[in-house]
């Protein structure tokens, strides 16, 4: 098979290119920029592009299939060279459902959790060592590509993403992928861009569970309201199987867990984390991992990347960096959080990063999502509102939105100076951000706080 990627350097699609690239096709790519870990990783598997920039001579009649990602446009010349010539293109998610058509497609969908929930399950699966094809959409420790695919795996895991196909593809992602097996962990509305309305959002959740095969199975968190609607509503066409979160206690090194009358060591926390576990344990229930089997495998489970991931800890001291952006996802980390340490002073920050919590429409959803924290900050960059054509945003309006508890800078600066001024003996420490608060570099900023505890 000949294979051409167009926007080859994109995050999911570096990882698709190289996965195929492994499995014995002849892959090639473009890309107007492709940057770091892509460009590296495309190198060593042998498939950077010779030059950067479109050039519809790439595209000639003996290709196989051209993949579009997100990032290029509608008048690409290579796309309009593949179209001129009649050679199939296929969204990223419409070539991940062709190579796993024929496989067993579990897929995880919700809002908030997904990479969470996959990364559990693989963690499962790997200690059970089952052998499964898989799609993340983050990049997890211990794997140097997170696309895998194989002829003779009988499983196929995908991370369900709700946003768009492809420039020319407005259906979502997890439309595409028609599972055999399906979770939804959540229902919070995300990607206003998209979709404008909270209805209009809930409405691609329904779509997505109208799209199970016949005899399939849909796993839904029951302490979700949304999502509970769709779990009762397809009670009778489908196998659906709830979850909720499980009976647990904080220890000194994570969580006991307790389950059918047996405990369970763990080192992750928070009730958000044992609700995407429990998730996950349905998930392996349905392709025959037992629960007692499953929750001995996660005994050493760390967590996901940027997902509460511990950056320094010393005495009664420790930093965390998480990748929470949306109102709940950052309602659950600062909760979970202040859960595990109680008796500790929880010092919060985020940064505000992608179009949906930029536009100031949408500000308010963010009311009292911090209120956990014993002290907030918000940051932003005004240069980023201006990059995604967005309507500026004030300081004031930022303060109002989250309900006037935490403290707001647009300049980075006084992030760090806020850090600084904290006393951070019994306290703990939560970065949290889609982006990287303007290059602050978390190892050098851990390393120097703990040498003051």
């Amino acid at each position: 098979m000949n294979v051409h990627f167009i926007a080859v350097g994109g995050s999911a699609m570096h990882n698709l290119a190289i996965a195929l690239n492994r499995k014995g096709y002849q892959v090639t790519g473009s890309d107007d920029e492709i940057f770091e870990p892509s460009r590296t990783r495309l190198e060593k598997e042998g498939i950077l592009p010779n030059s950067i920039g479109w050039d519809d001579k790439r595209i000639h009649s003996e290709m196989d299939a051209v993949i579009l990602g997100m990032h290029a446009r509608e008048d690409n010349p290579e796309l309009l060279k593949a179209k001129e010539l009649n050679i199939p293109v296929y969204s990223y998610p419409e070539y991940l459902y062709e190579q796993s058509k024929n496989k067993i497609r579990l897929v995880i969908g919700g809002s908030h959790g997904k990479t969470t929930i996959t990364s559990m399950l693989l963690h499962a699966i790997n200690k059970r060592e089952i052998n499964v094809d898989y799609m993340v959409g983050a990049q997890l420790e211990g794997y140097d590509c997170m696309v895998k695919l194989s002829e003779d795996a009988k499983i196929m895991i995908l991370e369900g993403d709700e946003y768009l196909s492809s420039p020319i593809d407005r259906r979502p992602k997890f439309h595409l992928y028609k599972p055999n097996i399906a979770i939804l962990s959540g229902i919070a509305w995300d990607h206003i861009n998209v979709f404008p309305t909270f209805n209009n959002y809930i409405e691609q959740f329904e779509i997505f569970c109208s799209l199970i095969e016949k005899d399939g199975t849909l796993v839904y968190n029951n302490e979700d309201e949304e999502v509970k609607k769709l779990g009762e509503k397809y009670y009778s066409s489908i196998n659906t199987v709830s979850y909720a979160t499980p009976n647990f206690k904080p220890s000194d090194t994570g969580t006991i867990l307790t389950f059918e009358g047996k405990e369970y060591p763990l080192e992750i926390f928070g009730p958000h984390n044992l609700q995407n576990l429990m998730g996950a344990m349905r998930l392996g229930e349905a392709i025959g991992i037992a629960a007692d089997d499953f929750f001995n495998a996660m005994t050493d489970f760390k967590g996901a990347g940027k997902r509460l991931q511990k950056v320094v800890e010393k005495n009664n001291f420790v930093m965390f960096k998480d990748f929470a952006h949306s109102p709940s996802k950052l309602k659950a980390t600062t909760n979970a959080v202040k859960h595990q340490f109680s008796e500790r002073k929880v010092i919060a920050c985020m940064e505000l990063h992608t179009f949906s919590s930029l536009k100031k429409e949408f500000l308010p959803h963010y009311n009292n999502s911090m209120e956990k924290a014993d002290v907030a900050l918000v940051y932003y960059n005004p240069e980023v509102v201006r990059h995604k054509k967005l309507e500026a945003i004030s300081k004031e309006q930022v303060l109002a939105g989250f309900g006037g508890n935490v403290i707001v800078t647009n300049e980075k600066e006084e992030v760090l100076r806020f850090i600084r001024q904290q006393k951070m003996n019994n306290s703990v420490l939560l970065m949290m951000s889609s982006g990287n608060f303007d290059g602050i570099n978390y190892d050098e900023l851990g390393a120097e706080l703990v040498n003051r505890v």
